[in-house]
């Protein structure tokens, strides 16, 4: 797609289509190749080919402040012409082919193979009836003539049970390919837009948006489409989506007009005109290359890695509605860390496991078989083989193979993948209803072993409803609003003006929804919450605003996280200008120089002003939890025109109007929901934007913390200080002293978000790696949306790059959808593990009845097709019924499960084990001496085609009992005594439990001789159901059984002695003990270890010395050794995790140690990008105060 060749194509088209595309003033051909222009190439195109973006309107019928009309036949054409805002999807799979996938299985394969040999060998007769007599059937007497007929059942049987299997299969994925289609939509239709259209501003899905139409674009949009800048404010663009450069570029309708859809608006605001949609804009073209539409993930990485460098840029960073799908695959790829969901990991090497021990089992059962079956007939009896009798011989030796390969197919779980499938689906439907989104199926489960939630303040702890409540106008200090006429006429029109045009004009306040309801606030909260401010006090900011409509604006310097405040510039009728400001009350009033006084006029306002403007009246706001925000002003002299751009002079020397306390109020369920996560071992931190009072404020209302505990708020600035080198670099080692007791982290930038969240993630202190889940609505959160195991996106306040980042969607904003959140994913996790239970101890069971079976008798008790039946219940039915279990409470009564603990803990093998033994010696009774208990004819060695015995149909059928009783106790995994507890809450279990049985009734008394049973009498019924009966009784006899008595139990359940008592993150293990004591015991431990450690650490130092200029990039700095003797610390302490690590004394001693060694080491004061002057100085009284010089690690210091 070179420009050259596009040139020539445009040059040709132009000939052809005559410059009017049906009434329209240019083709589709010459808005492709306009829009391949960059930069002042582009503008001069606009400029000589269309005269302006006024031009290009004109030709497109559309008007540049109204929009399209909106007349239906008008837009249809438009569609006709330009195309739909669509990119097709690629096709879903058909049933067929899922039929076609689901046959690839190997047991399935090898199944049909010995089925199709079995089949065709019954139909072949040896010639000769004669041959019969002398090969002898090994055992017992010759079938008789009806019975030879019968041989083909078997074969028959088998397949139409694969079938059955296999249907069962590709139903399912069927069913998940078209939920997760529906998914798909849903997320596409929530997807609006805002346009104007007829003068109105509407919200139109995304979809709808035509070539022509006008849109509005601001901070945080994902652009649907191609367009050129009508106008801009402050616009700044992320192309790397399409460019892969990740500088923002800015963009202004005299320089760079350009906007491409896919990319995401960083800052600013701005109009559009749209002219290309669907496969036509940038996107869509490079999906039409890519092959129509969105093809499969590892294509996809295929293709991008195939296209030579400069393509493969443009491809690859690609994000369609599929939701950013290929941004998670490639970043799969690069980090180890997320390759498999927790759960995913540990069932493919349980799989693994399970499938080899089966493999192995069914192997020795066909050569047990094989050779009893020739030592018996060639040695002991001595017969020549006859070659007429050979198919006789391979009959039995595919009987013997089917055998064996019953064995293999119940040995393995193939119901897992399903169950884990059927679980996921579930409970993603479900979570919808719990107002979660999920866009990827894993993250639901990743969820439930979540350790830490690093959550947003606003909108998600809050209820996102800005109110102004008290307020700072005319030197005095209103705690709550006044009556407009105790204010100075001055003061007030200008904070009246000062937030109605320094707002964007789409934040507006509307009249409730509802009577008697709370007004509705439209755009920025903040915004909203000022302009409450402005009607509370009587005035309307409409008028104001119609009177200097957005294009008059003469400048504006949008929100950013850098500037942390907004400034809007308008030209007086004078011709002088005057610029309008708000923003973060500390950072406005550093550049304020004067104040409004009591009557209106500005006065002086000094440093030590300010500072007693911050003691009285900012802190008292933020301890009542309120985000305070400076509203100011500067008037500026039409001649000379102030450089603009010069931001630093421009807003500074500004003159303060009002100081405003805005009101989150703490949604009403957080505070409960806040107290289950810690409850369930989950630390929630709170990361926020605002100052450090105001969050502490909040973070004690919601519960995050709790006075007199041991924790750290810090705000951004500090939170650098610690865990940054002198070089300014994040160590890993700095961030392991701060995270673990760091509760708020304040006036945090999203960078800071980002490394506290990479910090967690992979620090190695603690034994279990930290499964970190995170909130975030705005852009800038996306680093570390997607950094985190779990993204959560806020989908009302959300911007669509937030949304794009995330893995699940909170579609109600509220923290304690999060809470259902965890519930649900250890709700999967328990569903598999309840699943696993029952599923392991069928197979231990079944396989040992088999192969013993095989061995004594020749013969598995249990045939091939009563295996595939029991499999069916076992696999299908058994994990539909115990996948859909619904959660409860008690879930989040426990800790996470670590990545590390195995699937199947002590608890449940001790059940696993337990149920077969009871069941091992049920059937071996049965098939031993059972026909002298029932007095029935005995069913062992029974000839090749013998009928079915009512001895082997009795075995049959207490085992499928049995296993129906189990699946009652496999309800429960963690030792409770009442199984039966909420089971009606579960219909579909009831159901499947209640069907499996009337199916059973209907295989034994008219199953006959495919299922090989025989009709039984009332009384052998009912003794089966009491000896299935009989697993809910040792259910409890094995409840009783202490784990602890069973020591072996630990191996098999592969947890060795760390993991029984979870490693808690060290800080929550310390909340469990009194404060005091704390200390006490921290004290005379360190005192214990000082010396200890000391040596230690010497130790460890002198064996480090030789590889520290390898391991540290930074040789030179004297600290790197120290920083090194921080770490041993960690390794050697953990035998005592009781005791907390990360203490201040060594924080503090580690702080001064790092202002000794970078004072003299730089010259330049900023040595660490932070105002390291006053810092320091305040920092070494704090330290000198705080570290008793007893500490060890002073006297390590010193030692050394």
């Amino acid at each position: 797609m070179g420009d050259m060749s596009n040139s020539e194509f445009y040059a040709k088209n132009q000939r052809n289509e005559g410059n009017h595309a049906a009434g329209f003033g240019c083709s589709l051909m010459e808005l492709r190749s306009l829009m391949e222009m960059r930069g002042t190439e582009a503008v001069v195109k606009l400029q000589e080919d269309y005269g302006g973006v006024e031009g290009l309107c004109t030709r497109l019928k559309t008007s540049p402040t109204e929009g399209l009309a909106g007349v239906q036949g008008d837009l249809d054409k438009r569609k006709e012409i330009f195309g739909k805002n669509l990119i097709p999807p690629k096709k879903p799979k058909t049933f067929l082919q899922l039929v076609w996938e689901a046959l690839q299985d190997v047991t399935l394969i090898i199944l049909e193979v010995a089925a199709l040999v079995s089949l065709g060998l019954s139909f072949y007769h040896p010639p000769g009836e004669s041959s019969g007599e002398s090969c002898g059937s090994a055992k017992g007497a010759v079938e008789g003539e009806g019975e030879a007929e019968a041989g083909w059942i078997e074969g028959a049987a088998i397949l139409l049970s694969v079938v059955c299997v296999v249907l069962v299969t590709a139903f399912n994925d069927w069913s998940k390919e078209k939920q997760f289609r529906g998914l798909q939509s849903r997320i596409e239709q929530e997807q609006k837009f805002q346009v104007v259209r007829g003068s109105q501003v509407i919200q139109l899905p995304v979809a709808d948006i035509l070539v022509g139409d006008i849109a509005q674009i601001k901070y945080g949009d994902l652009l649907p489409a191609d367009g050129v800048l009508i106008q801009g404010n402050d616009l700044k663009i992320d192309e790397s989506s399409l460019t892969g450069e990740s500088d923002h570029v800015k963009k202004s309708a005299d320089k760079d007009p350009m906007l491409l859809s896919g990319t995401h608006v960083m800052e600013g605001s701005g109009r559009m005109v749209v002219t290309a949609v669907g496969v036509n804009s940038q996107t869509g073209i490079i999906f039409t290359l890519l092959g129509a539409g969105v093809e499969e993930e590892e294509k996809k990485e295929k293709k991008v890695k195939k296209q030579d460098g400069a393509a493969a840029m443009e491809m690859q960073p690609l994000k369609s509605a599929e939701g950013g799908e290929e941004e998670k695959e490639r970043k799969k790829v690069s980090i180890p860390k997320k390759e498999k969901s927790v759960l995913q990991g540990k069932l493919t090497k349980l799989a693994v496991q399970i499938g080899k021990a089966g493999l192995l089992m069914s192997a020795i059962t066909v050569i047990i078989l094989v050779l009893y079956f020739v030592i018996d007939a060639f040695i002991v009896q001595k017969r020549p083989w006859l070659p007429e009798c050979t198919p006789i011989y391979i009959q039995y030796f595919v009987k013997f193979f089917i055998i064996g390969v019953t064995v293999l197919v119940v040995a393995v779980p193939e119901g897992l993948p399903l169950a884990v499938t059927i679980s996921l689906a579930y409970s993603v439907k479900k979570m919808m209803k719990d107002n979660n989104l999920v866009r990827h199926l894993d993250a639901c489960e990743t969820m439930g072993n979540a350790t830490a939630i690093c959550s947003d303040k606003t909108g998600t702890l809050t209820t996102n409803r800005m109110t102004a409540v008290q307020c700072y106008v005319a030197d005095v200090h209103y705690k709550e609003i006044p009556e407009p006429g105790v204010l100075p006429p001055k003061s007030l029109d200008l904070l009246v003006n000062s937030i109605s045009i320094n707002s964007a004009y789409t934040s507006k306040i509307l009249p409730p929804d509802k009577e008697c309801g709370l007004p509705k606030q439209v755009g920025n909260k903040t915004e909203c919450g000022l302009l409450g401010l402005v009607l509370d006090l009587k005035r309307d900011y409409q008028p104001i605003r119609n009177q200097i409509p957005e294009e008059k604006l003469y400048k504006v310097y949008t929100f950013n996280s850098v500037r942390k405040s907004m400034s809007t510039v308008v030209k007086l009728p004078d011709g002088s200008f005057r610029m309008y400001s708000k923003g973060a009350s500390e950072i406005v009033l550093k550049k304020c120089n004067h104040i409004l006084n009591e009557v209106g006029e500005p006065r002086l306002f000094r440093p030590r002003d300010k500072d007693e403007m911050v003691k009285k009246v900012i802190e008292p706001m933020a301890c009542d939890g309120l985000r305070t925000i400076c509203v100011a002003y500067r008037d500026f002299p039409s001649d000379p025109e102030p450089i603009w751009d010069d931001e630093n002079n421009i807003l500074s020397d500004l003159t303060a109007i009002s100081i405003v306390g805005i009101e989150d109020p703490v949604r009403p369920e957080v505070p409960d929901a806040i107290m289950k996560c810690q409850r369930a071992g989950i630390t929630v931190r709170m990361v926020t934007g605002d100052n450090i009072n105001t969050a502490r404020a909040i973070a004690i209302k919601c519960g995050i913390i709790h006075p007199g505990e041991d924790f750290l708020c810090i705000d951004g600035k500090e939170f650098n200080r610690r865990i940054r080198n002198e070089k300014g670099e994040v160590e890993q080692e700095r961030i392991d002293k701060v995270w673990p007791k760091l509760r708020v982290l304040a006036r945090s930038s999203p960078t800071d978000k980002h490394t506290l969240v990479k910090g967690i993630i992979d620090s190695t202190m603690v034994e279990q790696r930290q499964v970190v889940a995170v909130t975030g609505d705005g852009t800038n959160d996306g680093p570390a949306l997607k950094k985190a195991d779990v993204g959560f996106a806020m989908g009302i306040a959300g911007t669509d790059v937030a949304k794009e980042a995330s893995d699940i969607i909170l579609t109600d904003d509220n923290f304690s959808s999060i809470v259902k959140a965890v519930m649900w994913g250890r709700n999967v996790y328990d569903s598999i593990s309840k699943f696993l239970q029952f599923q392991l101890t069928v197979n231990v069971v079944a396989v040992i009845v088999a192969f013993t079976g095989a061995c004594v008798t020749q013969d598995s008790p249990l045939k091939a097709v009563q295996m595939l039946w029991v499999n069916l219940i076992m696999d299908t039915f058994a994990s539909l019924a115990l996948a859909t279990e619904p959660p409860t409470e008690a879930l989040l009564k426990r800790r996470p499960y670590g990545r590390n603990k195995p699937l199947i803990s002590s608890t449940m093998t001790k059940n696993i084990l337990g149920h077969a033994v009871y069941q091992l010696i049920i059937i071996f009774i049965l098939l031993f001496i059972g026909e002298k208990i029932f007095d029935i004819d005995s069913g062992r060695n029974a000839p090749l085609h013998a009928p079915p015995s009512e001895h082997y149909t009795v075995i049959f059928n207490a085992f499928v009992m049995m296993q129906l009783f189990n699946e009652i106790n496999a309800r429960k995994i963690h030792g409770e005594r009442n199984v039966f507890e909420g089971i009606f809450r579960n219909p579909i279990f009831c159901t499947i439990v209640l069907g499996t049985f009337g199916v059973q009734i209907i295989i034994v008394q008219f199953g006959g001789k495919p299922f090989s049973c025989q009709p039984l009498d009332i009384e052998k019924w009912m003794w089966c159901v009491f000896l299935g009966m009989g697993e809910l009784l040792w259910g409890q006899v094995m409840a009783t059984i202490p784990n602890s008595k069973l020591r072996f139990l630990r191996r098999a359940g592969q947890l060795s002695q760390k993991d029984e008592l979870p490693e808690e993150d060290l800080n929550e293990e310390n909340e469990e003990i009194d404060h005091a004591e704390r200390e006490l015991r921290r004290g005379q431990i360190l005192w214990f270890r000082g010396l200890n450690r000391i040596q230690t650490q010497i130790r460890v130092v002198n064996a480090f010395r030789s590889s520290l200029y390898e391991g540290l990039e930074k040789p030179d700095s004297r600290t790197s050794i120290h920083n090194f003797m921080t770490q041993p610390e960690f390794r050697i302490e953990d035998s005592t995790p009781s005791i907390p690590l990360i203490d201040d004394t060594d924080d503090d001693s580690a702080r001064r140690r790092r202002k000794y060694s970078s004072q003299p080491s730089s010259p330049n004061k900023n040595n660490n990008a932070i105002d390291s002057g006053i810092n320091l100085t305040i920092d070494t009284s704090k330290s000198a105060a705080s570290s008793s010089p007893a500490s060890p690690l002073h006297s390590l210091e010193t030692s050394l």
